[in-house]
């Protein structure tokens, strides 16, 4: 029996996660419990095992597409054998029926996908009924489900007015959601005899939107040859346009593209007809439109050389070893950089960093450490205590254990803000901010207040190299109630950090330096000693937290540390 592969559940509140990559490529073997694919979630990026052995017969969702949790993303055959048997008939099922609600809400419920060929027949899939249309009989269009939290959508643009030819599967209309602006397709050949909704109308999903007609000679064409149908309708174009007329003639399914697509080209002043579309039917994709742009140089030489014979000609030269120098001598026109989409990790990023600045009134605080004693205690006693209990020891375990006392004794800010009331967290969950090449994640280190120093050093290098890893589970990257972020390693004095939103607090860790510090014995006599010196950033929640919580808090943080006194283990 076949093995469905479905997206997962990482998490309550995740409802859909991004195929970041494919770990095995369609007729490969598998093994159960082995690494198949990689999904990038709001949480986090982990690798998805196989749920069972066999060979990989079919990928439904290709790299790069978001899609809804319990999606089949996969099938797996029991055999070697059932690879080619069993990609056939879905390729198949897919071409002739595209209806299919396993694959089609979930494939589109994304921008990234936009672009694919195979999202134009999924999103129709609400559209196959037939009934009382206008001219007594047609196709009822409707408006699609775009995912399973989608309820409406808007339609924003028709590509077919009333009378006209449209082709199975060629794009009708343009609808937005909350989730995806996205082309949609019509169901069946025929003729467009009534438009139900007008643009810019917003309605709920399954509601009669155009019928299609199925009669008359130009529907039967379209019916059986769709390809001449398109030029046919391109001829009222080019009577009342002549000047148009080589662009769409010449262009025709080339120019069909997403509203993605069309939106990259507007942002860039990129002209579409210019773009060789490498998808279905010519269509041009998201890659079609970033691979013109990452050229833009390649394309101008072009069209100065076209320009330059006709010019001369003119003056009585024809000479083409004369074209170059005077191009040479004009500067240099502005190229474009490289526009590149964000990834999933990276636009969520971005999305949490804008709403924390928005929910909470930052105040940044900074205090200067001494951290002499420290330095000499680890200097002195790391290689025995790496032997002794087999982990590094590092600043962190010092750190986060001077925050855990100055929490305990100021739990407002360990608090958060729910509604009008405050949470008095009765734990403390570290979050340690760790920087990946790909982006950033806050693996969470819970009920830290029953760890000693050996066990907090052996809990940041855990979750440290498993985030790295990909290997957080997650729960392990939730229920944080207070950050530290350590940007000092790149040598900065102190920074300024955004709140990990629903805290109330974050530490930053700045850089560690050798100052010149003013020294008073006991005596009271002053003298200028060499220090190593340590900038501590505390961001606040002004909501919750007051100037003096915040700056009690960091006293006792900055009293523990320059009068160490714990045993390290």
């Amino acid at each position: 029996m076949p093995t469905d592969v479905v997206m997962p559940q990482m998490g309550e509140s995740i409802t859909e996660g991004t195929l970041t990559k494919w770990l095995k490529k369609v007729g490969d073997t598998v093994q159960r419990d082995e690494p198949l694919f990689e999904i990038s979630t709001d949480k986090v990026d982990a690798e998805i095992p196989s749920p069972a052995a066999g060979t990989l017969a079919e990928i439904k969702t290709p790299e790069g597409s978001t899609v809804q949790i319990n999606t089949v993303v996969a099938v797996i055959s029991d055999g070697a054998g059932g690879s080619a048997s069993a990609s056939a008939p879905a390729a198949e099922e897919t071409a002739e029926t595209p209806a299919d609600d396993s694959v089609t809400p979930a494939a589109i419920d994304s921008p990234a996908t936009d672009d694919e060929p195979a999202a134009a027949p999924a999103a129709a899939a609400p559209s196959g009924g037939s009934g009382g249309g206008a001219g007594g009989g047609g196709t009822e269009v409707s408006m699609p489900q775009m995912g399973e939290s989608i309820t409406e959508g808007t339609i924003t643009k028709w590509l077919k007015q009333v009378g006209e030819s449209v082709a199975r599967d060629e794009p009708l209309f343009e609808i937005s959601t909350d989730k995806v602006d996205a082309e949609i397709p019509s169901p069946v050949a025929g003729i467009l005899t009534e438009i139900k909704v007008q643009e810019g109308a917003t309605v709920g999903v399954n509601t009669i939107v155009a019928v299609i007609g199925g009669g008359g000679t130009a529907g039967k064409s379209a019916a059986a040859a769709p390809a001449p149908a398109k030029p046919a309708a391109a001829v009222p174009a080019a009577a009342s346009a002549p000047a148009a007329t080589p662009a769409p003639a010449a262009s025709g399914e080339k120019l069909r593209s997403s509203p993605l697509v069309r939106k990259i080209a507007k942002d860039n002043n990129v002209d579409l007809s210019q773009v060789p579309g490498t998808g279905s039917g010519g269509r041009i994709t998201k890659d079609d439109i970033l691979g013109h742009l990452e050229k833009p140089a390649s394309a101008a030489p072009t069209q100065v050389s076209t320009a330059r014979p006709f010019g001369e000609l003119r003056a009585g030269s024809g000479a083409p070893a004369s074209t170059p120098a005077p191009a040479a001598a004009k500067p240099a026109a502005p190229v474009l950089g490289e526009l590149v989409p964000m990834t999933k990790m990276r636009s969520i990023i971005a999305k949490r960093m804008v709403e924390s600045k928005q929910t909470s009134p930052h105040v940044h605080t900074v205090f200067k450490v001494d951290m002499t004693r420290i330095v000499r205690l680890r200097e002195k006693e790391k290689s025995k205590y790496e032997q002794r209990n087999g982990v590094k020891l590092t600043y962190m375990p010092f750190i986060t254990r001077a925050t855990i006392a100055a929490l305990r004794k100021h739990p407002i800010v360990n608090g958060s803000i729910e509604g009008d009331a405050i949470r008095y967290n009765k734990n403390i969950n570290i979050g340690i901010a760790v920087a990946l090449d790909w982006g950033l994640i806050v693996p969470v280190i819970k009920q830290a207040e029953e760890k000693n120093f050996l066990g907090i050093a052996r809990a940041i290098v855990d979750v440290a190299e498993r985030a790295r890893g990909k290997k957080l589970a997650t729960d392990e990257i939730s229920g944080g109630t207070f950050t530290l972020t350590n940007s000092g390693i790149f040598g900065e004095q102190f920074g300024l950090p955004i709140i990990n939103q629903p805290q109330s607090a974050i530490l930053g860790i700045g850089g560690m330096n050798k100052e010149a510090e003013v020294i008073t014995d006991k005596d009271g006599a002053d003298s200028i000693a060499i220090r190593t010196i340590q900038r501590f950033t505390l961001g606040f929640d002004h909501r919750i937290v007051d100037g003096a919580d915040a700056g009690r808090f960091m006293s006792d943080f900055k009293a523990y540390l320059e009068n160490w006194s714990e045993d390290i283990g």
